[in-house]
């Protein structure tokens, strides 16, 4: 049967919302089963009240950890909290305030009732902080949403005062005391009604949406856009950005358009991800198949609506660009474009601001970072790691392989912490607009000067005992010494850029890479690997990984 990936969905595929609310209220999970235990990821605690992983009691849970971990760590600023557009997100939220306005905790919720991107919330957090100065308190932040995941899914995120995702230490405690709290009934959690809540003395309002979008000119060229007159179509494929982009294109003049205005928690209007679920993947072609179409039947028929193309994750911390010439580019392509563009024109940055990447990002970076003269710093997986650097200015660029990135102001000041999808989109506009060339086009000028790699992520299955076992390695456990007929020059299991473990492998050749992975929630481990030999090349190392992986952890 053929896949019926980047086709729209149909009513078969569509969650129950009904039966999803109500799992959310009646659903008590079982502590015995770990997949039902609060457990955070790089992006927070996820789950789905229908497999009761995220329930009211684990929300619950969550925030009266949060209201102790901020109190221990004498964190006393108002708390700014923010939801997408899932299903989940809004009980969720709701369950939340119930318990910081119980607690006493100032809560700031958003003065139009909407829906709050993720970089929203850091660039709230951040400004605060700013205005308050040293020795004042300090805000930090809620946001609701398991970002691109399914419909049936929920996420909660924690973002403390730096504004970024919040580290292991500080996750790891809220779990553990989640899951307490849990274990005991949910004694110790302090609730009120919601109409109590949103009554509350410290209960208030905050504009995100103002605050975020009449602060843009500070990070990009937007004259530079309005003059060249650039034609933007943005799709915040259902997310949260939605009402960002009709703003964006108004007070700032631009030639925007909103591709698709529509909200609906069962995303009926998209088409299906790779593996036939709804999945708001804007870096994937499937689920972007309906904006690459529309880009391409403008270009074909010689009318070009638009020069440049973008998308949003429901949380708008991811970025997808698609041009007429390109289509949508691999991220990895355009976090190359980026960073060779910024670097080169942004003046006001620190002259030895250095360039930061996961250690699964394309290596194309790293031949960009020396052609520039920048250290390039190489971090694990999260973006947890950019943090130190976007604030301080040493770091003025972060990206990540899953086309997730921030950087700074034009001054080198920061302006978010954590992932900006909606910068990384508009940015693509401006580099149109001063270089006069798409993006698409420029990377393959550096591609001319660089080399042209051939970048695919697989997953191998490993059972339980196995990741853990991966996770666990030590560059000593590979013996070894070739890989796809290249030798090998490293053998990673700690991040180059700052030792932090990596939590798996990667091997280095000098035209060839991979990294193997445990995934936190299927028992797979995954397989990243690039060449900058072609494709049958990209295929043994694939191959040679593999076996070496499982060799080892066997």
């Amino acid at each position: 049967m053929a896949s019926r990936a980047g086709t729209v969905a149909l009513p078969q595929d569509l969650v129950d919302i009904t039966a999803l609310l109500d799992a959310y209220y009646d659903v008590t999970p079982d502590l015995s089963d770990p997949a039902q235990r609060v457990a955070f990821g790089t992006s927070g605690h996820r789950g789905s009240s229908l497999k009761a992983s995220f329930n009211e009691g684990h929300i619950l849970a969550i925030t009266q950890a949060i209201v102790e971990y901020r109190a221990g760590q004498g964190i006393t600023g108002p708390l700014f909290l923010a939801k997408d557009t899932h299903g989940l997100s809004e009980p969720a939220q709701n369950s939340a305030l119930e318990v910081l306005a119980a607690n006493g905790v100032n809560v700031l919720i958003d003065a139009r009732h909407g829906y709050t991107p993720t970089p929203a919330l850091s660039h709230a957090i951040l400004k605060y902080n700013n205005e308050a100065g040293p020795g004042q308190p300090q805000a930090d932040g809620i946001v609701v949403t398991p970002s691109h995941n399914p419909p049936a899914d929920g996420g909660f995120k924690y973002n403390p005062p730096h504004g970024g995702p919040a580290d292991t230490d500080a996750t790891g405690w809220i779990a553990n005391r989640a899951n307490e709290l849990l274990e005991n009934g949910l004694r110790g959690v302090k609730r009120i009604p919601l109409n109590d809540a949103l009554k509350a003395e410290g209960t208030g309002k905050f504009d995100f949406l103002s605050s975020y979008v009449d602060d843009l000119p500070a990070v990009l060229d937007l004259d530079a856009i309005r003059k060249a007159g650039v034609r933007i179509g943005a799709d915040p494929m259902g997310g949260a950005s939605v009402d960002y982009w009709g703003e964006i294109g108004e007070r700032h003049q631009l030639d925007l358009t909103v591709v698709n205005p529509t909200v609906d928690p069962q995303w009926a209007f998209m088409t299906l991800d790779w593996d036939e679920k709804i999945r708001m993947d804007c870096s994937s072609p499937s689920a972007m198949a309906s904006l690459i179409k529309r880009m391409s039947d403008s270009a074909s028929a010689g009318t070009g609506a638009f020069d440049v193309a973008t998308g949003n994750d429901a949380d708008a911390d991811r970025h997808g660009i698609v041009t007429p010439d390109g289509g949508l580019m691999n991220p990895n392509h355009y976090l190359a474009v980026a960073i060779d563009y910024l670097y080169r024109n942004r003046t006001g940055w620190n002259p030895q601001s250095v360039v930061g990447k996961t250690l699964v990002s394309s290596s194309i970076i790293d031949r960009v970072a020396a052609g520039l003269g920048r250290k390039l710093v190489e971090v694990p997986v999260g973006f947890k790691w950019f943090v130190p650097g976007l604030l301080s200015g040493e770091g003025a660029f972060g990206g990540e392989e899953s086309a997730g990135a921030s950087f700074n102001k034009r001054d080198g000041s920061v302006w978010t912490t954590d992932k900006d999808g909606i910068l990384l989109a508009l940015l693509a506009s401006e580099i149109t607009a001063v270089a006069g060339k798409s993006p698409s086009q420029l990377y393959k000028g550096l591609t001319d000067q660089f080399g042209s790699p051939v970048y695919a992520r697989i997953d191998a299955a490993a059972t339980r005992e196995q990741k853990a076992a991966l996770g666990k390695l030590s560059s000593s456990d590979v013996t070894a010494t070739t890989l796809a007929g290249e030798e090998i020059i490293a053998k990673l299991t700690e991040a180059p850029g700052n030792g932090a473990s990596i939590g798996g492998l990667k091997v280095v050749t000098e035209n060839a890479w991979f990294a193997a992975r445990p995934s936190g929630t299927e028992d797979v481990y995954k397989i990243y690997a690039e060449s900058f030999k072609g494709a049958d090349h990209l295929k043994q190392v694939q191959e040679e990984a593999k076996a070496l992986v499982d060799g080892v952890i066997s």
